[in-house]
């Protein structure tokens, strides 16, 4: 079984907020490349080859890590259950984006942390202190700061359509999935729950996803899709899924979830650094806050 929180010991949480640090770096690396081939692929196909791309690389590492014992996929359902989970975030994400744009989608992934807390409380009895509610709010705050430029007409013109309510359901998805591993661990290696996971997830996106994969021609993509899609399968699933699992075990599911956050921050960055341009300095302030609430995190232990 995985310690409780009162048993994890101050280095653990430490290297747990590590672990979330490169997580939100790495995920916003797949906004910033996913946007370069969102029209090219349909959603369903390219989260099903993520998936097997990076269920190859996490099941090899596993195999010659702690090794792959029957033993360990005890229980298939768990699996099942967090490998929908998250197949169902990623394919809702990319089929909201089909019609809802990039900001208010943002808006919504805001949301995530606020929700994990719940689920947290729901699945595991896990309580937010007063310091980190604040922590959550300041960057909730400091997250829409940064997604609107720092505009409040643009924050006020906000109507949430179609493609924000398909993606706010994955949200609530993604939200469960944090304290789930918690809940569901019953001592396995990081790097073999994940990989049981992530097959059970290509499983249910083979079998959803049929007809997309069928009806892509994959010998038609462009070079540029397939290098998206060694980034999204090495760094924005492999490595953060096992650097997420990593914490979950170490951090109560608020103070993982809160590290979305920074995910716009290190959006701008990722821009940045592929010439997109930078933002306005007013909007520095948004990422300020969203430090600040790391810091009141990281004070909470």
């Amino acid at each position: 079984m995985a310690l409780s929180l009162a048993a994890v010991p101050r280095g653990e949480a430490l290297r747990g907020h590590l672990a979330m640090l490169s997580v939100s770096a790495l995920v916003a690396g797949s906004f910033s490349f996913g946007s370069l081939i969102a029209n090219d692929i349909d959603p369903v196909a390219l989260t099903a080859l993520r998936f097997l791309l990076a269920g190859v690389l996490i099941g090899v590492a596993a195999a010659l890590g702690p090794g792959l014992r029957r033993h360990q996929f005890r229980a298939p359902w768990r699996f099942v259950l967090l490998g929908a989970i998250f197949a169902l975030y990623f394919v809702l994400m990319f089929e909201g984006l089909k019609t809802a744009a990039p900001v208010p989608t943002a808006a919504v992934f805001t949301l995530t942390p606020m929700l994990s807390a719940l689920f947290g409380w729901l699945l595991l009895r896990q309580r937010v202190t007063p310091r980190i509610l604040a922590a959550l709010a300041l960057g909730g705050a400091g997250a829409l700061w940064v997604i609107f430029r720092g505009d409040p007409g643009a924050f006020l013109r906000f109507e949430p359509g179609r493609g924000e309510a398909i993606f706010f359901i994955g949200c609530v998805a993604h939200a469960a999935y944090t304290p789930l591993v918690r809940k569901l661990n019953r001592g396995e290696p990081a790097l073999v729950f994940t990989f049981g996971m992530m097959l059970a997830a290509l499983a249910v996106l083979t079998l959803y996803g049929a007809p997309a994969l069928v009806a892509t021609d994959w010998g038609a993509l462009p070079p540029l899709v397939w290098a998206v899609l060694a980034y999204l399968a090495l760094c924005a699933s492999a490595m953060t899924f096992v650097l997420l699992q990593y914490a979950a075990l170490r951090l109560p599911a608020a103070r993982v979830m809160a590290y979305t956050y920074l995910t716009p921050s290190w959006v701008i960055l990722w821009e940045i650094a592929l010439g997109h341009g930078a933002p306005r300095a007013l909007v520095l302030g948004g990422v300020a806050l969203s430090v600040l609430a790391l810091a009141m995190l990281l004070k909470d232990g």
